[in-house]
């Protein structure tokens, strides 16, 4: 809801936005904090990569499918981003969800995220295949040192044009064909994984930010080690102060949500939020947020669309009284709640209970490949 509140402020109730932190920043810092605690988990519990990418693609896909083709069909009305390049690259990029790693811009503002998700479960899924999968510190500490250095040298992506969307777009399909199936699991897990970083450093649209998010998600990761008595708190320290540090002398850091206090609040609050839900994680969770919980998928995907349709519907919103901008920003809430619910109804929750049953068939064939056939240190 952060993020909704970041987008829909600026034209609902401008006045309310705060600019001491970044409201957008610090719901997708939580987001990408709980993700790196959860995601290797899963995968490690599963033990089978088969299984994972299975539970991943039906989780992902189906929603953010249904949202590329609905912008697409009101393009008539309201015009695809100008950031969009009108090439088959553009594509490419969006069915391998590596936009942001392959400098292109996404149908909906909101998907530029699922880059990263993206190239955070390719590489673990190369570390999980490599055995060395529970070195999350080390790796926390690794991509906030490239932050930083790549703050410092790069400018721009260093593999320009439409290339690189189309090539990854390629070896990802060929690659997860073969995660799935099983063959050639290994060459592809580490063809995927080297994929990713290169991509992750060389074509992301601003390589300090790609690498300094994947730093937040191996920190998460590392907090999870250090739950359960198998990594210390020192990496998640250092990561963090890497990060922070990281756009301080960047070549690319123009914007008012990474000047250093900003930036730094920014991080803090999220670390904190993540902290506190660590702390109450034992307690009973409040209805409305679990169910919350389980539709931020599609409000998250859903919501800008939605706000780009309101705002050609009804004009500038901002030459409202504030009682008029309060009313149409909780009627925005309303049909935002209710739209997201439906599609978790209907489209999330099927597809997650097709994919569910797509793994069960999997497991339960004795030619089926699972995890066992992968090394797993104690």
């Amino acid at each position: 809801m952060a993020v909704v509140a970041e987008h829909a402020l600026p034209w609902l109730m401008p006045s309310l936005r705060p600019y001491w932190f970044s409201l957008g920043m610090y719901g997708v810092l939580v987001f990408f904090l709980v993700s790196g605690y959860i995601i290797p988990a899963s995968l490690e519990n599963r033990g089978d990569v088969g299984a994972f990418w299975v539970s991943r693609v039906f989780r992902l896909y189906p929603l953010y499918l249904l949202v590329i083709a609905a912008v697409l069909v009101m393009a008539f009305w309201v015009p695809v981003r100008q950031e969009v390049p009108r090439h088959a690259s553009a594509v490419a990029a969006h069915v391998s969800m590596l936009l942001d790693v392959v400098h292109t811009g996404a149908l909906a503002d909101p998907m530029w995220t699922l880059s990263y998700e993206m190239v955070f479960y390719l590489l673990v899924t190369a570390l999980f295949v490599g055995g060395v999968h529970r070195r999350s510190g080390t790796l926390a500490i690794a991509f906030g040192a490239v932050a930083v250095a790549a703050g410092l040298v790069l400018s721009a992506p260093l593999l320009p044009g439409p290339w690189p969307a189309v090539a990854a777009c390629v070896l990802f399909l060929a690659g997860l064909a073969c995660l799935i199936t099983g063959r050639f699991r290994t060459v592809a897990a580490y063809a995927l994984g080297l994929m990713a970083l290169v991509l992750l450093v060389f074509g992301s649209f601003v390589p300090w930010f790609g690498a300094a998010i994947l730093a937040v998600m191996f920190t998460g990761t590392a907090l999870y080690r250090w739950e359960r008595g198998t990594g210390g708190l020192g990496p998640v320290v250092a990561a963090a102060a890497l990060v922070a540090a990281a756009p301080v002398w960047s070549i690319q850091a123009g914007w008012w949500w990474v000047q250093p206090d900003v930036w730094i609040t920014t991080i803090v609050l999220a670390g904190g939020t993540f902290a506190l839900g660590m702390v109450l994680r034992g307690r009973r969770v409040p209805g409305v947020l679990t169910w919350l919980g389980l539709i931020s998928y599609s409000v998250y995907l859903v919501h800008h669309p939605l706000l780009k349709y309101l705002n050609a519907l009804a004009g500038d919103l901002r030459s409202l009284t504030p009682t008029g901008q309060a009313a149409v920003a909780l009627g925005y809430l309303v049909a935002l709640l209710t739209l997201s619910w439906l599609t978790y109804r209907f489209v999330e929750a099927p597809a997650q209970a097709l994919g569910r049953r797509i793994t069960r068939r999997r497991s339960s064939s004795p030619s089926s490949p699972t995890g066992r056939d992968i090394p797993v240190p104690g």
